[in-house]
């Protein structure tokens, strides 16, 4: 759950291309970003993974820590979770 401070939203989405760059990794699918209807300035990110351990390797990349640290300076807040599926309802 990311909270963006208002006015940083467009900073905020386009920073520093990690959007683009965490969808060309090994095992990642597609990337999708949510935002709430009740409290617009939070927002939510969501992507599968094929495997927790393609996450986990993303996640131990050396520029990400640098990356996810220039995301974060355009937020508020920030609260990573790891969400596994437990239904899938057609």
């Amino acid at each position: 759950m990311w909270v963006v401070r208002t006015g940083d939203e467009d900073a905020w989405f386009g920073v520093d291309g990690f959007r683009d760059r965490a969808s060309t990794m090994p095992g990642s699918g597609t990337l999708r970003l949510v935002r709430g209807l009740d409290n617009p300035g939070r927002y939510m990110s969501l992507a599968p993974w094929e495997s927790n351990e393609a996450q986990v390797a993303w996640k131990q990349l050396p520029e990400f820590r640098e990356r996810i640290g220039r995301v974060r300076g355009h937020g508020g807040h920030f609260e990573p979770s790891v969400l596994e599926l437990v239904v899938e309802v057609e």
